[in-house]
């Protein structure tokens, strides 16, 4: 391979009197993240492609306003990203955007962590200056697991695009034109998908929550806990959100090796369990017709006991053995050792689900 191909190609230009040379094919947005300058961003996410809907990304190109999110680097682009015409625009834009926003931060569950809370705060705009008609839906969504605000919703797209080209589902999608522009959906029926709460998750507002983190905790009274999900073997980053020591919401950080941030809906809604007064916490010996508890040592030799009587009077076949994908590789090759070496049969076997 050619010293030309090996290399990539690069493109310098001017951000903000900053001279520096990126990648050919980056947007403006990310070549001013590399160097630290801050451009807000409502429907950018790093997972999906850019629409530039929000419009709240623009920057100064040449005198001409653009989108950064959408237009890419050129030789020689001299961009400023905090002109007071840029900040005067994009200021408006807010502004506009929360006039047809509800005003109940104090009781939104994503208060502390919304981004249009936080440009609301970093431009001091208490009231918006524009005023008029407001969306107002009167049907809640009726699913099990996701709170659907629409009223909340800015229609920048990312719940729609990570559901389409991320989890390749298209559950829901932009309906209508104009000002009745919603997402929703097919037919405006309850949301009926696989639930993995990605788009919970890239929702920039308080228009896609998880139901049950309601009222629970808001995230600066929360301790955050890295762990493993327990749920299968593929063994995703999560993190527990505790309050009062019980877990009250699942995340994932997006910087995670194994997904990315990404979860199914057991392991983003499937914590319930955890709390549960009916879970076991002690091992249990059926004795004259009854479980009664037992210590571990009890329980092991119980169960050796058992597996060696019925050995002895049917033969190792007689014993099948039943592994978990819950199980970590390693622990379900021991198990399927044990079957087979200590217990001399081959049938081994394990749930795919549970």
């Amino acid at each position: 391979m050619s010293n030309d191909r090996e290399k990539q190609k690069t493109v310098r230009l001017r951000i903000n009197s900053q001279v520096i040379d990126v990648p050919e094919g980056r947007t403006i947005l990310e070549a001013a993240k590399e160097i630290g300058i801050y451009i807000p961003a409502l429907c950018n996410h790093p997972m999906i492609s850019q629409s530039g809907a929000c419009r709240v990304c623009i920057v100064e190109v040449n005198g001409t306003p653009v989108t950064s999110c959408t237009t890419l680097v050129e030789k020689d682009m001299e961009v400023i990203t905090n002109s007071p015409y840029i900040e005067d625009l994009r200021r408006d834009t807010i502004d506009l955007i929360l006039s047809d926003h509800p005003y109940d931060c104090m009781v939104c569950q994503k208060t502390g962590e919304c981004e249009l809370q936080e440009l609301a705060y970093s431009y001091n705009i208490r009231k918006p200056l524009f005023s008029g008609e407001r969306r107002i839906y009167d049907k809640k969504d009726g699913n099990r697991f996701i709170e659907r605000d629409m009223e909340k919703c800015i229609l920048c797209g990312r719940c729609v695009k990570i559901c389409d080209e991320v989890q390749g589902v298209g559950a829901i999608d932009f309906a209508y034109k104009g000002f009745g522009t919603k997402v929703c959906p097919p037919f405006e029926r309850d949301l009926d998908c696989e639930f993995c709460g990605q788009c919970v998750m890239a929702c920039p507002t308080g228009a896609l929550v998880g139901r049950d983190w309601i009222g629970k905790g808001r995230y600066w009274k929360i301790r955050e806990v890295d762990t493993t999900c327990s749920y299968c073997g593929v063994g995703c980053s999560i993190t527990l959100h505790v309050k009062n020591n019980e877990i009250i919401r699942v995340s994932s950080r997006p910087d995670s090796v194994v997904n990315k941030g990404l979860l199914c809906v057991k392991g983003r809604f499937g914590y319930g369990f955890i709390s549960s007064p009916d879970r076991l916490k002690q091992p249990l010996i059926r004795k004259d017709g009854r479980l009664k508890a037992a210590s571990w040592e009890e329980a092991l030799d119980f169960a050796a006991d058992k597996l060696k009587k019925i050995k002895e009077a049917h033969g190792p076949d007689a014993i099948t053995g039943l592994s978990s994908a819950r199980c970590t590789t390693e622990e379900n090759y021991l198990f399927q050792k044990f079957m087979r070496a200590a217990v001399g049969t081959n049938n081994v076997d394990h749930c795919a689900r549970l």
